[in-house]
């Protein structure tokens, strides 16, 4: 009997082999130096990536600045959206997380915010609540459901493990993440997906709809900003996740570069113009 098992996997194997309708779809590498002019004249060093899905093909400055893992700061409000939408803890895009009356960093953190306006103007206090509604338990269990990497936290840092910490997420697997929602292939409901895909738009025009979340890790003398989402033009879509360092730029216009050297990068690929 042992002897027929190990016959019929053989078998198995090499018709799998041999199949010519089996095709393993590579994902290329390009290299785009002309990215990291664009970082380098605005004062910041790091990587911009991007994912042309139809071409099965990345396109980066620094395919060894994408592989490497950092703080996902507020691109962590995606997963933490989701999880939030999923357990129950938000009903809807329209709940409110009340204001206590404290001073906050942001004069746009203080007052009522809804669940999207919330999310839009990346109010840490109010993800820290659901962090901590959430729990450890249920967050960790979500976080392995959805297959989010490299998250690590416990009972005293369940609601800022995304901001400090050692939790780690490369460019690369940001993509992957996103490129899992985006095709439906997480195991979150429709309403969740729908929810979401409107709220995480940032800017719509006639040629193109872009969507997704910023970030911005601060660890002492570090700082690292992040810029992930997806771009929709022509019914085609390209996945992007940049992530960039302080180099020589002013702390003022960091924020603002991100989005700069990202659109930079889709103007150099002709999927925007100026």
């Amino acid at each position: 009997m042992r002897y027929l098992f190990k016959l019929t996997v053989l078998m198995i194997l090499m018709s799998f082999r041999g199949n010519s309708q089996i095709k393993i779809h590579k994902i290329k590498e390009v290299v785009k130096l002309d990215f990291g002019v664009a970082l380098d004249s605005l004062g910041v060093k790091g990587s911009v990536l991007i994912y042309d899905v139809k071409n099965k093909t990345n396109y980066s400055n620094n395919f060894a600045w994408t592989k490497i893992g950092v703080i996902p700061a507020s691109t962590f409000k995606i997963p933490n959206s989701i999880i939030a939408l999923e357990s129950g803890v938000v009903d809807n895009d329209s709940a409110i997380f009340k204001w206590d009356g404290q001073k906050r960093r942001f004069k746009k953190w203080e007052e009522d915010l809804s669940f999207k306006k919330a999310f839009q103007v990346s109010c840490v206090p109010c993800y820290q609540e659901i962090a901590r509604k959430v729990g450890v338990q249920r967050m960790k269990l979500y976080l392995k459901n959805l297959q989010y990497p490299g998250m690590v936290f416990d009972s005293l840092t369940v609601d800022e493990f995304w901001l400090k910490g050692e939790s780690k997420i490369s460019q690369l697997q940001q993509i992957e993440f996103l490129e899992r929602f985006y095709f439906s292939k997480l195991p979150i409901s429709t309403k969740t997906e729908t929810i979401m895909k409107d709220i995480m738009i940032i800017e719509k025009t006639e040629n193109y709809i872009l969507s997704g979340k910023s970030g911005w890790g601060m660890r002492g003398d570090l700082d690292n900003g992040w810029l992930i989402g997806y771009l929709e033009k022509n019914n085609l879509v390209y996945f992007f996740a940049t992530n960039i360092e302080m180099k020589d730029a002013k702390m003022e216009s960091f924020p603002a570069i991100r989005m700069h050297v990202t659109k930079e990068a889709f103007k150099k690929l002709e999927l925007i113009k100026n």
